[in-house]
């Protein structure tokens, strides 16, 4: 085996960093769709009415919850919806789920923070891909969601909940 430690082999195992080497303060071990949802409600009339690109709304919420000592788990959630004027194109609903392990030397206020902004940043793109995807196979255009600042996006909602507090 090379240098990938056994839970990048894909056993679910984590192996821990050996002498020298420095764990990474988080770390991925695997990825999954945990709920989607497609409807394209107006079929086949949204189809034949492609002649513009419908009006994409987009929300997207991310979550993170204690399994084990360090080990989390970190959950996109992505809702799209798609509308040529006032007839819904499609709905779309994403849940995509990591599995994480944080370095258990980050304090405890520092790993909301990793999760939420790096361990974000490090699974968006695969989720953008079951999107693209799945839009693409309902019929559509793939819809490319643009890159999101987790960093910004991390700021609003603890400025959010100073201001609700």
């Amino acid at each position: 085996m090379s240098d990938l430690d056994e839970s990048a082999a894909g056993n679910g195992s984590v192996t821990p960093p050996t002498e020298g080497q420095s764990q990474p303060p988080i770390t991925v071990h695997s990825q999954y769709v945990r709920d989607l949802s497609f409807e394209n409600p107006n079929a086949p009339a949204s189809l034949a009415n492609q002649k513009e690109q419908p009006k994409i709304e987009v929300k997207l919420d991310v979550g993170a919850r204690r399994l084990q000592e360090q080990i989390y788990e970190l959950l996109l959630k992505i809702d799209l919806t798609a509308r040529h004027g006032e007839q819904t194109a499609f709905v779309m609903e994403l849940e995509y789920g990591a599995l994480c392990t944080v370095d258990p030397k980050q304090e405890a206020e520092a790993i909301q923070k990793l999760l939420m902004i790096e361990g974000a940043r490090t699974v968006f793109p695969f989720a953008r891909r079951v999107i693209a995807d799945v839009t693409r196979d309902g019929g559509f255009p793939p819809v490319l969601i643009n890159t999101i600042d987790f960093t910004r996006l991390y700021e609003q909602r603890r400025q959010a909940g100073t201001a609700e507090a």
